[in-house]
């Protein structure tokens, strides 16, 4: 850059004119389908590769993954899944895909009323809601079973038999001169080490439109009939939290190996567990061997007159016949992962001098990655994504908006939308649910499965906070596409969501305005249902939900909807004491005890999570943000809480803060070498926190409905702060 020119660490220009100033003055290629632009361009692939990852040694907590959304596929130090066992405490070796899904059969019949529990709403009203139960009979065995039905499937283990001259099988810890490296730019895992010093070389990548994987092997070692491929294939899992495979029930599912039509280097095998069934597919494009080893374990020998040999695996729900070659898988990493990270948006912080910006920027290039391969399915993730189960791997609609809400910011809305047509295949149940409740509309669901079912607990049924999230979603769209068309395709799940929630509140004649009465559970989910009423964050977003989806009916040219608006209008306030919020409208009394000062402070997500409304004070927002950062007992919180924490502090005007947030010493802000979130011994990861990250750091440098009009408003003007970015939307 010319040193007598401007210096831009960042500009956010939002008029053609200021556009093409830039563009004369720079030279540089701009961009007005975003919110801004850096005036000197990223180089993209130099701020990627920098974050690749190196291994030198087994890492159980460093486990690195190949995927496309629907589809991944970790791996251990191998370069394969050679020693799933030694990784089981860590970050696991999972195959998983969003299709993949297993139901333990049952003549019971079992439903939602089995385990349903009555409970009085403030006006009188009955309410069912599915719970759990202690004890026995039929109520806990419906319970057991409609919580752990369906489970995510994983679909099998491929790994090496890796053999030393003795004829054992090297353990990993005897691996030698350990090399792995994911590149991120290709999707590329390339492993390097050595078994009694001869080296071994996997090169790997998932292909980005099908569900499988692809790896090239190259050693002496196959020369000398020590190396082989291996399939293992286990049934299914109820475990709450865990790698998803189950080796003790090998009698109850069967694995049925045929020659593929495809020709003699490529073999089918069927898997049927129960009422599930899916197909392997296995291909290799040098002379090999695949044969039956015992029930369920398959091995691929390659021929000893050769020093290498290629291999693809292909999963799919069908049978399929064409599966993609090494090259081929290659080619489709490549050139998939080329454009996600040209055309997405681009945060850099090289030119910073504060000493944690490094480290952010890591975080922030390893999200993209790990959100890109784990979070861009046809349905919402699981927090764990595809690489381990958690609650049985069965989807949690609350957390969607951290999964999610990023795609958008960074100018990737099509791996947002991706997801959204779920939520009206599902309708149908969760129109269910209001009727059974005795509501308009339709209730989302909180812990549900593909098909739409709610889960028993003692604590989803009653969150209300995933409610608004498709109309927030829904308005992103919008922001970018703002079409009848868009509107169009959304105004039912707008609609009928905002029906449900005109109809929840309960009128209280004395103060003429609408509450969110118990039973309710708000997102600090340690108050009570049966005594808990006007959760703030809720408040809030109710007033955002239905005012969004009343502008929604103004756009299409429809009449306001009286209803709607008698809520957005007579909603009850936020409760205050001592010049706070409160975290519920009960509970006076929460930040005396530290009882209370735990779990999510969400609170201040009223202001950050979502903008700014005539509901808000912003200097009793401000006393409540301090108060919480002061006195939270930090270890109880959750990945998330973080970058919610950061966003508030970005709109209440203290940037510092908000990096401060980001980087707040506590062990649910863990960043592995790997990038992902951990959380503790029983949850190793946790991609709400990755997603949470890329949404707060996108708003922190693109600004919000609002900002103030100034460069990257959500980071310190203090001289220590350069950042580069392109790409990337408001938030509102």
């Amino acid at each position: 850059m010319n040193n007598n020119a401007p210096e831009f660490s960042l500009y956010k220009i939002g008029k053609h004119a200021a556009f093409a100033a830039l563009a004369l003055l720079f030279g540089c290629s701009t961009s007005d389908s975003t919110t801004g632009t850096a005036p000197e361009r990223i180089d993209r692939h130099a701020l990627v590769s920098r974050h690749n990852i190196t291994l030198a040694a087994p890492d159980t907590l460093a486990s690195l993954s190949v995927g496309n959304g629907d589809f991944a596929y970790t791996v251990d130090v191998s370069g394969l899944q050679s020693y799933p066992e030694h990784y089981e405490n860590g970050v696991s070796l999972g195959t998983q895909s969003q299709w993949g899904w297993h139901t333990i059969p049952t003549d019971q019949n079992y439903t939602l009323e089995d385990v349903a529990q009555y409970d009085t709403a403030a006006n009188g009203r009955v309410i069912p809601f599915p719970v759990q139960h202690k004890g026995s009979g039929r109520k806990v065995d419906a319970m057991n079973w409609l919580r752990t039905n369906p489970h995510r499937l994983h679909l099998g283990i491929i790994g090496l038999v890796l053999l030393k001259e003795n004829g054992e099988q090297a353990e990993v810890q005897e691996l030698q001169h350990i090399n792995q490296k994911l590149d991120l730019w290709t999707g590329k895992i390339e492993s390097r080490y050595e078994v009694e010093g001869t080296p071994v070389t996997v090169e790997l990548y998932s292909h980005q439109g099908r569900d499988g994987i692809a790896a090239r092997i190259t050693s002496p070692l196959i020369a000398q009939k020590r190396l082989k491929v291996t399939l293992k294939f286990p049934y299914g899992a109820t475990c709450h939290v865990c790698p998803g495979y189950n080796w003790e029930d090998q009698d109850k599912h069967t694995t049925t190996l045929s020659l593929s039509e495809a020709g003699a280097n490529q073999v089918q095998l069927k898997r049927q567990l129960d009422s599930t069934v899916y197909y392997t597919n296995v291909r290799w494009d040098e002379a090999a061997q695949f044969s039956e080893k015992e029930k369920h374990v398959f091995e691929l020998t390659p021929s000893a007159d050769q020093e290498q040999i290629e291999f693809s695996v292909l999963f799919s729900q069908n049978p399929a016949n064409e599966v993609p070659d090494f090259q081929a898988t290659k080619t489709s990493s490549e050139t998939t992962w080329d454009k996600y990270w040209t055309e997405g948006g681009a945060v850099d912080f090289s030119g910073s001098t504060d000493p944690r910006a490094k480290e952010l920027e890591r975080r922030v290039v390893l999200s993209q990655y790990l959100t890109k391969i784990q979070c861009t399915g046809d349905l919402p993730p699981q927090e764990t994504g595809l690489t381990m189960n958690s609650w049985y791997g069965k989807p949690h609609l609350e957390m969607h908006w951290w999964h999610g809400v990023h795609f958008a910011l960074w100018d990737r809305l099509n791996l947002l939308e991706k997801s959204l047509p779920w939520y009206k295949k599902v309708m149908p149940k969760a129109r269910a649910t209001a009727k059974w409740q005795g509501y308009e509309g339709v209730r989302w669901q909180k812990m549900t499965d593909p098909y739409g079912n709610e889960s028993p607990s003692s604590i989803g049924p009653y969150l209300i906070w995933q409610q608004p999230h498709i109309i927030y979603f829904s308005e992103l769209v919008y922001r970018q596409h703002p079409t009848k068309e868009t509107l169009e395709k959304y105004k039912e799940l707008v609609f009928e969501t905002a029906n449900f929630m005109a109809s929840f509140p309960t009128y209280n004649q004395k103060d003429q305005k609408y509450h969110l009465n118990a039973p309710l559970i708000p997102a600090q989910e340690l108050f009570p249902a049966e005594e808990t009423n006007d959760p703030p964050f809720e408040l809030s977003y109710w007033h955002y939900g239905l005012s969004v989806a009343q502008e929604w009916r103004k756009r299409l040219g429809l009449p306001t909807d009286e209803k709607w608006q008698a809520v957005i209008d007579k909603l009850a306030p936020l409760a205050v004491k001592d010049g706070l919020y409160l975290p519920s409208a009960t509970h006076p009394q929460a930040y005396q005890e530290d009882f209370y000062r735990r779990d999510h402070p969400v609170v201040v997500g009223a202001y950050g999570f979502l903008p700014l409304s005539e509901k808000i004070d912003t200097a009793i927002m401000r006393n409540t943000y301090n108060e919480i950062l002061n006195k939270w007992q930090w270890d109880t919180t959750w990945g998330w809480d973080y970058p919610m924490m950061a966003m508030s502090a970005a709109r209440l005007g203290a940037p510092e803060k908000a990096v401060d947030a980001l980087f707040m010493d506590a062990q649910k802000n863990t960043y592995l070498p790997n990038g992902h979130n951990y959380q503790d011994e029983r949850l190793r990861i946790y991609l709400p926190g990755n997603g949470g990250l890329l949404t707060a750091v996108a708003m922190m440098a693109a600004g919000w409905d609002g900002a103030p009009d100034k460069p990257t408003p959500g980071f310190p003007d203090n001289g220590k702060w350069k950042v580069k970015w392109e790409g990337l939307h408001k938030m509102p």
